[in-house]
């Protein structure tokens, strides 16, 4: 009933406890960081063996209290320095945490990075025990000293020792996987325990740091890691927003940088401005490519392909001059030819051939049936059509839909475009062109190549079918958007300028007004 009644004796219990487990903190971390070096299924074990011995030998220790009160009656004395065996046991153990320190420090700075592995090799179960004992044994003893300073029950003591070490036990787990989790954490509280045992060894030579700075350096450098963690975590959030085809490329470019660093080390003055330039444009082609042959296996094959409405196609049934004027002005080098309509499609010619074909009187018809066209499905993937590409032999291959319906039809220049970007034919205009602070965007565009360009991540979705800037559009405002329509789409504006049937022809991309505002401001 004493315990109830005394209010001073509570007090003393209650500030005992909050005292063992800050002093306890460091002893966690050291018991994070040894634990660490046994195999995943002993950890546990030798956490609770190694706090439970620890627990047994605070109370050992407390109890011969009266023993360690004495402990300060100087022994002998080099030079004007006073040792007791108070201070030879404060030398020790701080000499101990400054080589522990150092060298797990030394370890995890200078040793290579090891690799998780069957054959890894682990320290032994009762050495890292030992370890965790020796450890406790250090921080026993300023913890045990200032709690004879504190009450005068040896109870009391006790009982806080205990519920202290209990709570240490239960935060040892998730106290452990979160250290091992931050390496940045590790490397903090190794600092913490060089600047311990560095107080250790001069409370060991009589001089006197009060704990209170010790304590205030600890919490702000725990504060400015707290900022370091919050930090990191919203760069790995915003990093985990872009594509994993993006974040690879820049790294296989990080990786290759100090090549192109070296090979394109500038001048001075005018030269150098010009070769830096030079080498950042390079970089932005290399980063385009690269992203594309990341992006090629994602696509479908409808982003490669020439659509149905952009095909230059012979009608066999057409007369000999129509289909000779239309060689002549069309800069194509392969036509697919059908009969009327180009699902009748009955073969695949080269320009040259069919014009000499024509000087000879050569049926169109039976011309084209001697290369038949290839054939295959819009729902074969890009990596699969690269094989057929190989078999055309540089030759077109058209794409149909489950009916038989063409769609369109792609070549190996396709597959080159959607890697290094456009190469527009003579009768044709790029698909994104720079327009004063915006850019002018054929609505066919390719949503894949329009994200490269633009440096932006948020316009595909694999969900969707739709793989051009049109569709994309109509599936936003949910029906055909007519001339003069604004769709607002994550950071930018998409002004339709063209609408032709049922299509979209031309759009003009701006960053809308309040992310140029976030931008322009300091």
């Amino acid at each position: 009933m004493e315990f109830l009644l005394d209010p001073s004796i509570l007090a003393g219990l209650l500030a005992l406890i909050v005292l063992e487990i800050v002093l306890g903190i460091d002893n966690l971390v050291f018991v994070a960081i040894l634990s660490d070096k046994l195999p995943p299924a002993q950890r546990d074990k030798a956490r609770i063996i190694g706090l439970s011995l620890a627990l047994v030998m605070r109370l050992v220790l407390l109890s011969v209290m009266s023993w360690l009160v004495t402990l300060t009656k100087p022994l002998f004395h080099v030079a004007q320095f006073a040792f007791s065996a108070r201070d030879l046991i404060m030398l020790v153990g701080g000499i101990f945490l400054l080589f522990k320190a150092t060298t797990e420090l030394h370890e995890r700075l200078e040793s290579p990075v090891e690799i998780e592995q069957a054959n890894k090799g682990y320290a032994g179960f009762w050495a890292v025990v030992v370890q965790i004992v020796i450890l406790d044994a250090v921080f026993s003893l300023d913890a045990v000293v200032t709690a004879v300073g504190m009450v005068s029950h040896l109870w009391v003591m006790m009982t806080a020792v205990v519920i202290a070490m209990i709570l240490m036990l239960i935060a040892s787990k998730p106290l452990t996987r979160f250290v091992n989790a931050h390496p940045t954490v590790v490397v903090l509280c190794l600092s913490f325990l060089l600047m311990i045992g560095l107080s250790l060894v001069a409370e060991g030579f009589g001089f006197h740091i009060p704990k209170g700075y010790l304590y205030a350096a600890i919490g702000f450098s725990i504060v400015i890691e707290f900022f370091n963690q919050v930090a990191r975590r919203n760069f790995l959030k915003s990093e985990a927003r872009r594509p994993m085809r993006e974040r690879t490329a820049d790294a296989i470019l990080r990786l290759m940088g100090s090549r192109y660093r070296m090979a394109s080390q500038p001048a001075s003055g005018e030269e150098s401005g010009e070769n830096t330039q030079a080498s950042r444009t390079f970089k932005d082609e290399e980063r385009f490519m690269i992203n594309g042959v990341l992006t090629l296996a994602s696509r479908s094959i409808r982003s490669l392909m020439t659509p149905r409405n952009q095909i230059s196609w012979v009608d066999a049934e057409a007369s000999i001059d129509d289909i000779r004027v239309q060689l002549l002005d069309t800069p194509h080098s392969l036509f697919p030819v059908a009969r009327g309509e180009l699902d009748e499609i009955i073969g695949v010619v080269r320009a040259k051939e069919l014009l000499v074909a024509l000087d000879h009187q050569i049926d169109v018809a039976a011309f084209a049936a001697r290369t038949p066209a290839m054939i295959v499905p819009d729902t074969l993937d890009p990596i699969n059509l690269l094989a057929v590409l190989r078999r055309a032999k540089g030759s077109i291959v058209m794409i149909t839909n489950e009916f038989g319906v063409v769609q369109g039809l792609v070549t190996p220049l396709d597959v080159l475009e959607a890697i290094a970007g456009e190469f527009p034919d003579e009768d044709e205009t790029p698909d994104i062109v720079a327009e004063g602070d915006g850019w002018l965007v054929k609505g066919g565009t390719d949503l894949h190549a329009l994200e490269q360009h633009l440096n932006v991540y948020d316009l595909v979705d694999d969900t969707h079918t739709h793989a051009s800037l049109a569709g994309l559009l109509i599936a936003q405002a949910g029906q055909l958007p007519v001339e003069g329509d604004v769709i607002r789409l994550g950071t930018l504006d998409f002004t339709v300028l063209q609408v032709n049937d049922y299509r979209v022809d031309l759009v003009r991309v701006t960053q809308h007004q309040d992310t140029i505002m976030s931008e322009e401001s300091p």
